[in-house]
């Protein structure tokens, strides 16, 4: 997405001592660029392919689809029958709320220049989509093509408003609309916005190379202009930091904030309607390859490379937690067999454009069992109330992805390895790699990302509790959100 092949070149750049884009840059910059000026071959006319825009626009619904309905969904069959209408507002109201918030800064903080804060997050020179037009143009990952500028909006903008609905799934039948609706502004601003801005804000394929051929230090600034974990070489294709371990921390701390259910432990809160349940996460599957696909911007090889990996390591993640379920507890259950999708399209999709199919395979394995033991065992052990295991799933299952996507992007294991448009400019040439030296990259890049988001979730969840408080009174959580806080039923037998 996400830029998710353009972080490869800060591994190229970075040297595996410092794990930093910028000493390289200036290294190369220096002694390197005429050599590469030297042979470089022109860079293509940038022109936006229709192809890749039709694609786009594709990944782009599919992506919304897998929000409304499949999230609401798949969270509404968990819940109870009181809170069902309650997750589904929550959702819808969600998505619509941030895409507003994205189109007035949203985009604007994520995706421009930030000045002296530019590791960080971006500015407002595109506030309200300023310079915004038609015309305009958004780098893919081939020199020369682009895509109108509006479907890389758009197609972000999909991306801002899952992963705040993600986070609700942790806090299910127990807070209030309003307070919802109050911390997903607050969050979207000060944690969503500059994470993206950090992993996935660059110039493009096009600054790269055109800063290679004009050698002296074009290079290094033009890598300077890159978010903080970028510049670190992390690899995060489609938003195992940015979405995942982002949302399932944010749930995690909202959750022990807000504190347990009425009844947590005591009383018997199965879900609902495993039906919708199933039908939600089939819905989610079916979304995941616009997240996973579109990602890389253009209909290219690599788009194909991330559909094949989104089916086998969904299934595998599947199939070994229903394996691992089975074993423990004497039956396989349809609720684990859809977490365990869930599971593995967490799991590949920081990795979903730079593994191989049997690598992506041991990926889903590994991360099924993982997730599986995190949402029973260890939640059980530790007594908190993630009530949908978001963190079980979404921090979990993305840590692992995030961790392993520096090892499978090896060529030796089927890898697409790491890309350098420098070398040649306007040509794509393999870069260098060294596995233990990514690892710790993207390991670094998962501990930032966890306390980054625990810290600013912290503050952000006690200030709206501040404001307008967290929880309904306990008679009105017995009696479920739906009445309390909408006046409705989901259902009227």
């Amino acid at each position: 997405m996400n830029l998710g092949r353009f972080s490869r070149v800060a591994g190229v750049l970075g040297t595996a001592a410092a794990f930093s884009l910028l000493p390289m840059a200036l290294a190369f910059a220096q002694d390197a660029a005429p050599a590469a000026a030297a042979a470089a071959s022109p860079i293509p006319a940038a022109t936006i392919d229709k192809a890749d825009t039709g694609f786009m626009f594709l990944a782009t619904t599919i992506v919304l689809l897998m929000t409304v309905p499949g999230l609401a969904l798949f969270y509404g069959g968990l819940v109870r029958t009181k809170n069902m209408l309650s997750i589904l507002m929550q959702v819808l109201a969600i998505v619509c709320v941030v895409a507003l918030i994205w189109v007035t800064y949203g985009y604007s903080m994520a995706f421009t220049n930030g000045g002296s804060l530019n590791d960080y997050v971006g500015g407002f020179s595109k506030l309200f989509l300023a310079g915004v037009t038609p015309s305009t143009m958004a780098a893919t990952f081939t020199n020369g093509v682009y895509i109108p500028e509006l479907s890389f909006v758009a197609f972000q903008m999909t991306f801002a408003c899952i992963t705040p609905a993600l986070i609700v799934g942790a806090i299910a039948e127990r807070v209030k609309f309003s307070a919802i609706l109050l911390f997903v502004i607050l969050w979207v601003t000060f944690v969503y916005f500059p994470m993206a801005h950090m992993v996935w804000y660059w110039g493009g394929p096009d600054v790269m190379a055109d800063a290679a051929i004009k050698g002296g230090d074009a290079l290094a600034t033009a890598s300077a202009d890159a978010g903080m974990l970028f510049k670190w070489g992390a690899l995060d294709f489609a938003g195992g930091t940015v979405v995942h371990i982002n949302a399932g921390v944010a749930g995690l701390v909202a959750a022990i904030i807000a504190g347990k259910r009425v009844g947590f432990g005591k009383e018997h809160m199965p879900p609902h309607s495993l039906t919708l349940t199933m039908v939600g996460a089939s819905l989610l599957w079916f979304g995941w390859f616009g997240f996973n696909c579109g990602s890389n911007l253009e209909i290219s090889v690599t788009a194909v490379i991330a559909m094949i990996n989104t089916f086998v390591a969904t299934a595998a993640a599947g199939v070994a937690w229903m394996l691992a379920e089975w074993v423990v507890k004497g039956k396989p259950s349809l609720l684990g067999l859809a977490s365990g999708v869930v599971a593995g399209l967490v799991a590949v999709t920081p990795a979903a454009g730079f593994a191989g199919a049997m690598g992506s395979i041991v990926l889903g394995l590994v991360a099924g069992v993982i997730c599986f033991i995190a949402c029973t065992g260890i939640k059980n052990a530790l007594g908190y109330d993630d009530s949908l295991d978001v963190f079980g799933v979404h921090a979990v299952g993305g840590i692992v992805g995030a961790i392993a996507t520096g090892i499978l992007v090896n060529p030796d294991f089927g890898g697409s390895g790491l890309a350098d448009y420098t070398t040649k400019p306007g040509e794509l040439v393999a870069g260098s790699y060294d596995m233990v030296s990514q690892v710790i990259i993207q390991a670094k890049a998962v501990g930032f990302t966890i306390v980054f988001t625990a810290v600013m979730t912290a503050i952000l969840i006690l200030l709206v509790k501040m404001i307008v408080g967290l929880r309904p009174s306990e008679e009105k959580e017995r009696e479920g959100l739906d009445i309390s806080d909408h006046g409705e039923r989901a259902y009227h037998y």
